[in-house]
C-alpha cells in the first residue's frame, strides 16, 4: 500500500489526527507529537496537512502503538507475522529424508520466490515530479528540527539504499541525515553498520559511493529498514514477506540503484570516501539523551524525485515511550523465531522494555537442562546481530511471564549477587554514553534460572527513617516491601564519593538493592523513568558494587573524564520553555482536545547545563 492508502486506513480505524492549522518544522510539531505520543497506549498518528514553508503534509506518529505497528504490516496481530516465520522456520529446517519429503518444500519455495523483490524498467510513481541541478534543494521538503540543541533539521526515517562494491548486494539501512545546505547532508552509519562496512570498501577502491535515500511509501519498507536482517540480506525481500507480496523496484535516474516505485520521495547522490569527515550533530537520539557531535561522511544530493500526492513521514525520538518503542516491540515478535531456531533454541520469549531504548535492557525466558546453559545463551546473544549491543540481560525460567512486573519481582526477591551475575565486556551501541570507552564496555547478565520463586526469601526489616549522611539526602522505599529495592538521592557526581555504604550502616539499612540517583529525580519520576535513567546512565563495570548481600548501583550522571568515566556526558532531552509556552497557548487550534501537558516539564530537572552535554 502507498502511505497515502495506509493514511487512509488509519483514518477509518479512527487511528489518525488531522491537524490543519499551520505549524513550525523547528520545535512545534516536535512538542505537540511528543505529548501525543507518550499517552496511554501511544495515542494517534498525526497528519499536519499545513507546514510552514513547505507545500507537503507531515505524518507523525503512525506506527506509535501496537495496533497502528500491526497495521502497518498488514496484520490483525504481530504474533500473526512471528508464527508466521515460524512456521516456515520449521518446514524449511526439518530433516529431507525421503523424496516426497523434498517435494513437499515445492510449495514453501514457490511461496518464498512470490517475495523476491521485481525490478521494473519503467519509471516509478516515486519519479512523477525531478528537481535536477539548480532545482535540488532539500529545504524545500518539511524536514524537522526537533529539540533546541540538535545541530540542525534531521531526516529521521530515511531509507538509505547502498551497494556492496565488490558483491552489488544491496542494503537498505535506517541511518540520520542531518541537513548541512540545500544539497547536502550528513550521513550517520555507524562503525558496525552495512551502510558503514560500504563505504570502507569503496574508500579501499578510492571510489565514490552510490546512495539513494527513499522516504515514505510502504510502512513495510521503512519497518524493514530498520530490522536486524544479517548482512548481505536485501531488507526489500522482508519487505515482501511482511507484505506478502514482492517489492516493485525502479532504477534511480543518476545512479544503478533501484528503489521502491511507490515511495513518496527519493534523494539521490554520492558519499565520496576522499573527502574529509565534517562534524555531525549534536541529536536528541532515542537513548533519550542527546548523541553528541562526531565526525560523519557527507552525503551529496544531485536530484531529488517524488511522487505529486507526496507525503513527507517523521518520527521523533527522545525520552521514552516513543513511537521508536513500538517499533523495537514488532522487532522483538517478529524475530524471536530466527533467534529460538537459528541461534539460540532454548530461548522462549524475548523482551526489551521499552525503558531500556532497545539494548540497554532485554529479559530472555530459557528452556535450561544444564548446568552452565544460562552462560552459553548470554554468550550467544551477545554475539548475535543487534543483540551484540545489549548491556544488561535479565535470563528467567522458561515459564516465566517476562512481561509481568509481579513474575519478575518474586524472582528478583530472591536475588543473590554471588550466585546470580555473570559478568562480561564487549561491544557496546555507539550510543551509550555512559560506557568508558565509546562502543565498548562492560555487559552484566542476571541468571535467574535457579529460583524457585514459590521459596520464602530472606526477610528485610523495613526502613522507617533515615538521617542525611555520607552525601546522601534523601530516600525513597515506594519498592522496598515488593522487592526490597532502596532509592537513594544526592549530589550529582562530583570529586567527593558518595558513601552509600557509610548511609545503609548508619541507618541500619538492609537492602536487596540500592540505586542512587541525582537529586533532580526526586519526587516527579516514574519507576519507569528511574528504570530508563539507571540503564541509560550505568556501566555494569564502574557503577555496580556488592556491599554483602546488597547490590548498589550508582545511577548519577558522570562526571565527564573523572576517573573511569566517559570524556562527554550527555544532556537529557527536553523541549525548551519557550516551545512549552507556545504549544499550550495554541493547544486550542490543533484540535486534539484537553490539553496534554508537556513531558518535558518532568525531564528539565535533570538537566546538567544549558546545552547538549555537561
Amino acid at each position: 500500500m502507498t502511505l497515502r492508502e495506509y493514511i487512509d486506513k488509519l483514518e477509518a480505524a479512527g487511528e489518525l489526527q488531522r491537524i490543519s492549522t499551520e505549524v513550525d518544522t523547528h520545535f512545534e510539531i516536535t512538542e505537540i507529537t511528543d505529548r501525543v505520543s507518550k499517552m496511554e497506549g501511544g495515542g494517534k498518528a498525526l497528519l499536519f496537512e499545513r507546514v510552514k514553508g513547505s507545500s507537503y503534509p507531515v505524518l507523525m506518529n503512525m506506527m506509535g502503538s501496537d495496533r497502528r505497528m500491526a497495521m502497518a504490516l498488514g496484520v490483525d496481530s504481530l504474533d500473526d507475522i512471528s508464527r508466521r516465520i515460524d512456521k516456515l522456520l520449521k518446514e524449511a529446517m526439518s530433516p529431507k529424508n525421503t523424496l516426497m519429503d523434498k517435494l513437499r518444500m515445492l510449495p514453501l519455495l514457490q511461496d518464498v520466490a512470490k517475495w523476491f523483490p521485481r525490478k521494473s524498467s519503467s519509471r516509478g510513481e516515486c519519479q512523477e515530479v525531478v528537481w535536477q541541478g539548480d532545482e535540488v534543494d532539500l529545504r524545500k521538503l518539511p524536514i524537522l528540527t526537533s529539540w533546541p540543541y540538535d545541530g540542525g533539521p534531521f531526516i529521521t526515517l530515511p531509507m538509505v539504499c547502498t551497494l556492496d562494491p565488490e558483491t552489488g548486494i544491496p542494503n537498505m539501512g535506517m541511518y540520520r541525515m542531518q541537513i548541512f545546505d540545500s544539497k547536502t547532508t550528513g550521513m550517520h552509519w555507524h562503525r558496525h553498520k552495512t551502510g558503514a562496512r560500504h563505504y570502507d570498501g569503496y574508500k579501499r577502491l578510492g571510489k565514490r559511493m552510490p546512495v539513494s535515500v527513499a522516504i515514505g511509501g510502504d510502512p513495510a519498507y521503512i519497518y524493514s529498514a530498520t530490522a536486524p536482517m544479517p548482512d548481505n540480506m536485501d531488507e526489500m525481500l522482508l519487505a515482501g514477506m511482511l507484505r506478502q507480496k514482492p517489492v516493485k523496484l525502479v532504477k534511480c535516474l543518476t545512479n544503478d540503484i533501484y528503489v521502491p516505485a511507490d515511495c513518496d520521495f527519493v534523494l539521490e547522490g554520492y558519499v565520496d570516501p576522499a573527502e574529509e569527515l565534517t562534524v555531525e550533530g549534536p541529536f536528541g537520539d532515542h537513548t533519550g539523551f542527546y548523541s553528541l557531535s562526531d565526525l560523519y561522511p557527507k552525503f551529496h544530493v544531485v536530484a531529488i524525485t517524488s511522487r505529486r500526492d507526496a507525503v513527507y513521514p517523521a518520527t521523533i525520538v527522545g525520552v521514552p515511550p516513543m513511537e521508536d518503542a513500538y517499533i523495537a516491540k514488532a522487532t522483538e515478535r517478529i524475530f524471536l523465531a530466527p533467534i529460538r531456531l537459528a541461534v539460540q533454541p532454548e530461548v522462549r520469549d524475548l523482551y526489551m522494555p521499552m525503558e531500556g531504548t532497545a539494548h540497554n535492557l532485554a529479559i530472555v525466558s530459557i528452556a535450561k537442562r544444564y548446568l552452565g546453559q544460562p552462560q552459553k545463551v548470554a554468550q550467544g546473544l551477545w554475539g548475535a546481530g543487534q543483540m551484540m549491543f545489549n548491556k544488561y540481560l535479565v535470563i528467567t525460567p522458561e515459564d516465566t511471564d517476562i512481561r509481568s512486573r509481579e513474575e519478575m519481582f518474586r524472582l528478583l526477591r530472591h536475588f543473590d549477587p554471588e550466585r546470580h551475575m555473570i559478568h562480561s565486556e564487549g561491544i557496546l551501541d555507539v550510543l551509550d554514553h555512559s560506557a568508558p570507552e565509546r562502543g565498548y564496555g562492560a555487559k552484566l547478565a542476571i541468571d535467574l534460572t535457579d529460583i524457585d520463586p514459590e521459596a520464602t526469601p530472606r526477610e528485610l526489616k523495613e526502613p522507617c527513617t533515615a538521617t542525611p549522611c555520607g552525601g546522601v539526602e534523601l530516600f525513597n522505599t515506594e519498592l522496598f516491601k515488593e522487592l526490597g529495592l532502596v532509592i537513594l538521592y544526592a549530589e550529582r557526581e562530583w570529586r567527593e564519593k558518595i558513601d552509600v555504604k557509610e548511609y545503609l550502616d548508619t541507618n541500619h539499612i538492609e537492602a536487596r538493592f540500592v540505586v542512587l540517583f541525582d537529586h533532580g529525580a526526586a519526587g516527579h519520576m516514574t519507576i519507569g523513568d528511574l528504570l530508563w535513567i539507571a540503564a541509560a546512565n550505568t556501566d555494569p563495570k564502574r557503577d555496580i558494587e556488592v556491599y554483602g548481600s546488597t547490590l548498589i548501583i550508582d545511577a548519577r550522571s558522570k562526571r565527564p573524564g573523572y576517573g573511569n568515566n566517559p570524556d562527554r556526558f550527555p544532556n537529557a532531552v527536553t523541549s525548551s520553555t519557550e516551545t512549552i509556552r507556545l504549544v499550550n497557548e495554541r493547544w486550542a487550534e490543533y484540535g486534539l482536545g484537553e490539553k496534554i501537558e508537556s513531558p518535558s516539564r518532568r525531564y528539565r530537572k535533570l538537566w546538567l547545563s544549558d546545552s547538549a552535554e555537561w
